[in-house]
């Protein structure tokens, strides 16, 4: 069979229609997540996330689980479903300004769950080491990382009636990741000819890595463009530099991914998503791009 084929059951699906039905998958669940956050119910938007970064990790461990990785599947769960629901309440409730001792408390929290769930197993070379290290890398990069679109929403003040305004900013981080993702595909698939790692990937193209920074410039000015009101902690400056570092961490959060599929050998994460494959394959690159822009419009831009 052709390489440009991928063969599902009786239907033969070509790279391009995958891609598609990826995109509309993509753009029907971002949808969903935003009129939700838009409509103003906060804990749903919050529940709804919460459970595509608890899937997330879910399949990240399945995928350890997969190549016989050790690790502690059940405790890093619980772990995660405790720093979802305390990161939420300080922030939603106290204000960023409250949550970072929180966030070092869950992450010590983190630490000794893990080692206390270690002392009750045997210990056998260094495969204790590998459980501890395995469990606690699934909590810091899925939903630790992932955990920051939370954080966005509640980074802006709120308006006069109460109601939250970072919305706008998670719209704006969701847009410019995914037109990178586009760029990086159309871009590629079109003129394409220089492979940029193959060890990692063998459809990743320099000519898509370039298309991929273009698509999301693109749209970060031109969301500022349309709705400056709505991202009013921003300008042209700001505008341009967002659009080529959150394309470029887009590029990587997807690269980042794929080390980890291939080291794991599973061609998707899961199969929850139609074109998609799992969760994780759906915010792999938010995992890199939403703790960005949060950092720089709090360091940069200096959003109090």
């Amino acid at each position: 069979m052709p390489a440009t084929l991928e063969q599902t059951g009786s239907n033969v699906v070509t790279p391009r229609s995958a891609f598609i039905l990826r995109f509309i998958s993509t753009v029907a669940l971002w949808t969903v997540a935003l009129l939700i956050m838009f409509s103003g119910y906060e804990i749903l938007f919050w529940v709804l996330i919460s459970g595509f970064g608890m899937i997330g990790l879910w399949e990240f461990y399945g995928m350890l689980d997969h190549k016989g990785l050790p690790n502690f599947k059940i405790t890093g769960m619980i772990c995660g479903a405790v720093m979802l629901a305390g990161s939420f309440y300080y922030f939603s409730k106290i204000g960023p300004a409250g949550s970072y001792d929180f966030e070092v408390a869950v992450l010590l929290f983190f630490l000794l769950t893990v080692f206390g769930r270690q002392m009750f197993e045997r210990l056998r070379n260094d495969e204790p080491l590998q459980t501890m290290a395995y469990t606690l890398f699934g909590l810091l990069y899925v939903l630790w990382l992932f955990n920051f679109i939370t954080k966005i929403v509640y980074l802006t003040p709120r308006s006069s009636s109460g109601q939250v305004t970072g919305q706008f900013y998670v719209l704006y981080l969701i847009a410019i990741t995914k037109f990178s993702d586009m760029g990086a595909y159309l871009t590629g698939s079109v003129i394409g000819r220089h492979l940029m790692v193959p060890h990692i990937s063998a459809k990743k193209t320099w000519e898509g890595f370039f298309g991929a920074i273009i698509f999301a410039l693109l749209c970060s000015l031109g969301l500022y463009k349309l709705m400056p009101g709505h991202l009013s902690v921003l300008n042209w400056t700001h505008a341009t530099v967002l659009g080529v570092l959150l394309g470029f961490a887009a590029i990587v959060g997807d690269l980042a991914e794929s080390i980890i599929k291939r080291s794991t050998d599973v061609k998707d994460s899961g199969n929850l998503l139609p074109g998609i494959g799992g969760a994780l394959d759906l915010v792999d690159s938010l995992l890199f791009t939403a703790p960005l822009l949060f950092f720089y419009m709090r360091l940069v831009i200096r959003v109090p």
